[in-house]
Order: C-alpha cells, then sequence, then structure tokens
C-alpha cells in the first residue's frame, strides 16, 4: 500500500508540475475592449493619478456624456472635477482655457467639433497661440475631445472633418485615433501634454472592439504624438489614412491580398506633428501612395501629405503619381443614398489602388 501511495503522489505531482508549466508558458489573452471604454479608463486613469485634470462639457456628469464617455465619473470624482455646463461652447472652452492658464489640466469635450466652432476663438487664438505670445513663459495644458468627422444621418451642420482645420494652425497638437489603443495611448499622452490638444474622435467607432494586450492595458502605456503606426506591412502600395478610413483601408487590403497585391498600411494617429518620415519610409519601398481620408479634399489632410512627398526625398521613389480618395467637395447630404456616395467605400479605395498600380 506504501508503494501505491507513492506511485500515486508522484504521478499527481508530475500532472502538477505539467500544468503549472503550461499555465505559465502561455501569454496572457488579449481582451476585447472598445473605443468608448478605452476612453473612458484612460480619463478615469488620469484623473486618478493627478488632482489637476478635471472634466467639462455638456452632459458629462449626471448624464454619463452624450455618448457614455464619462459613464461612472462623475459619481466616482463628484461635481469638482466631472462638470456639466450650459449650451455655450464659447464660454465653458473659455473656462477650460483659463483654468489651463492657471496651472489645472482640463478636458474640455464638445459634444460634437461642429459644436467648436462656436468656440474658435478660445481654441486657436486663446489656447494655440498663448505659449509664443508669452515667448514660452505661459503654458496652457488642455485637451478638446469630441466626436469629428460623418456619423450617420445627421446631415451638413453635424458631418465635418475639422483634422485639416486644426491641423492648420501651429501651437496646436492634433491627433486622430482609429482603434481602442489609440484612443487610451493618445488620449493619456495627451492629457499629460503641455500643449493644448485638439482629440478627435470618431462617433462611428465608439462602440467597435479591439483586442488590447496586456502591455496596453497598463496605467504607464502612452502612445508618442507624432508617431504613426503601420497596421499591415505591404510591399505594393501605400495607404495613408486615419479615424475610421484606416478600416477600411485594412478592408481594401484584405480584398486586394486575394489577387495578389499586398497594401501597406499607415495608421497616421497623428496630424500635427505629421510623421512624414514613416510615409516616406513606406513609399521607398511600395513606390506608390494613395491617401484615403473622410473630409473634403481641398486643402485637406491627403493634398498635405502629398505635397510634402513631392517636396522630400520619396518623391524619386514614386513610380505613378499619388491618388486622394476623400469625400465629395459638397455639404453632407441628408438622405443615406446620398450620404454613402459622399464620403469613401471601400470600393472607391480599392478603384484608386487598380488605378495608380494600373492593373
Amino acid at each position: 500500500m506504501a508503494s501505491l501511495r507513492c506511485f500515486l503522489r508522484s504521478g499527481k505531482n508530475a500532472v502538477a508540475a505539467v500544468l503549472r508549466r503550461e499555465f505559465h508558458g502561455t501569454p496572457p489573452a488579449a481582451v476585447q475592449i472598445t473605443v468608448r471604454d478605452a476612453l473612458n479608463q484612460a480619463m478615469d486613469e488620469e484623473l486618478e493619478r493627478d488632482e489637476r485634470v478635471f472634466l467639462l462639457g455638456e452632459e458629462v456628469a449626471q448624464y454619463d456624456g452624450a455618448y457614455k464617455i464619462s459613464r461612472g465619473l462623475w459619481k466616482k470624482y463628484g461635481d469638482k472635477r466631472i462638470i456639466d455646463t450650459p449650451i455655450t461652447e464659447m464660454g465653458f472652452a473659455g473656462i477650460a482655457v483659463g483654468a489651463a492658464m492657471a496651472g489645472l489640466r482640463p478636458i474640455c469635450e464638445f459634444m460634437t467639433f461642429n459644436f467648436s466652432m462656436q468656440a474658435i476663438d478660445q481654441v486657436i487664438n486663446s489656447a494655440a497661440k498663448t505659449y509664443y505670445m508669452s515667448a514660452g513663459l505661459q503654458s496652457v495644458p488642455i485637451v478638446f475631445r469630441g466626436p469629428n468627422g460623418a456619423s450617420a444621418g445627421v446631415a451638413a451642420q453635424h458631418s465635418q472633418c475639422f483634422a485639416a482645420w486644426y491641423g492648420h494652425c501651429p501651437g496646436l497638437k492634433v491627433v486622430s485615433p482609429w482603434s481602442a489603443e489609440d484612443a487610451r495611448g493618445l488620449l493619456k499622452a495627451a492629457i499629460r501634454d503641455d500643449n493644448p490638444v485638439v482629440f478627435l474622435e470618431n462617433e462611428l467607432m465608439y462602440g467597435v472592439p479591439f483586442e488590447m494586450s496586456e502591455e496596453v492595458q497598463s496605467k504607464d502605456f502612452l502612445i508618442p504624438i507624432g508617431k504613426a503606426k503601420i497596421e499591415r506591412q505591404g510591399n505594393h502600395i501605400t495607404l495613408v489614412s486615419h479615424s475610421r478610413m484606416v478600416g477600411l483601408c485594412l478592408d481594401a487590403a484584405a480584398v486586394l491580398a486575394k489577387e495578389g497585391i499586398e497594401c501597406e498600411v499607415i495608421n497616421m494617429r497623428s496630424i500635427r506633428p505629421l510623421d512624414a518620415e514613416a510615409i516616406e519610409t513606406s513609399i521607398m519601398k511600395t513606390n506608390h501612395l494613395v491617401t484615403v481620408e473622410g473630409g473634403w479634399p481641398q486643402f485637406g489632410i491627403g493634398a498635405e501629405i502629398l505635397a510634402r512627398i513631392m517636396e522630400g526625398p520619396a518623391f524619386n521613389y514614386l513610380d505613378a503619381p499619388a491618388v486622394r480618395v476623400t469625400g465629395v467637395d459638397i455639404p453632407m447630404p441628408y438622405a443615406k443614398i446620398l450620404e454613402d456616395n459622399s464620403i469613401p467605400q471601400i470600393k472607391d479605395i480599392i478603384f484608386s489602388i487598380k488605378k495608380t498600380l494600373n492593373v
């Protein structure tokens, strides 16, 4: 019996050792997190980390935010740090800029960036220019955030993309996340930045889940502003886009891969500063360029990228003229079929890629 007990005990130990080895050898699985929850977590962690951080805007507190981005923050941090404002963008943006000048770190939410036009004097003349006009004595550490670009069925006054508008202005940093990782890492970096940052989200992306690794879930995870990310490697053509259009580029690349065309997809992440080096490096490998954006074509993000490439070292590597895929040059229509034809679709991206490659 003693020998039998010894045999069983050793068998159990061997099984336990194997199980332990397999458990420890398996990397932790990535979890699925929506862009909405990534933004919420980023603000929660930064509010907890730095007592100077506070959030203000329309319906951000008791209602948990118009898009539920600030869900639970008012209950956790109270009236002094999560502040409901009247419907007056010029007023609460001015309060936020003044608070930033006084040493706080406000997050100013616009219910949509279309409404930021009401406050553009505060954003440009008060926030963006003060550091320069004070000879570096007065910083303005503020984040202006909210949904940007076309949503669905909200027509001309609620569908504009402001990436080119704000990207035009020195003194601002402008970022445009696509994934949950982008949203989390860039928002935390924006809140900690000593400059005014315009943070352009997209309403249609809020409910989209993305895999998020353990590294990205760390409270110390930041994405440096000004650095693009290659979302897909390829050697035939470079696709450059930001925000929701990154997903459409990846979908187009997946379709074309079945035809033997390998697209390199660059997620800009940052509009200003623009990571021209990443785009140039890719063009030197692929020799072709297509830019994709939801905004209007004239003086847009694609126009700026093409100008930079023409002026820089990558121009001589192009085997064909670069092509822009953009929104149509009209105010956004309300009718769905017209709306669909006013913003880039996967078929438009595929058409432009084949045109550029002459296939």
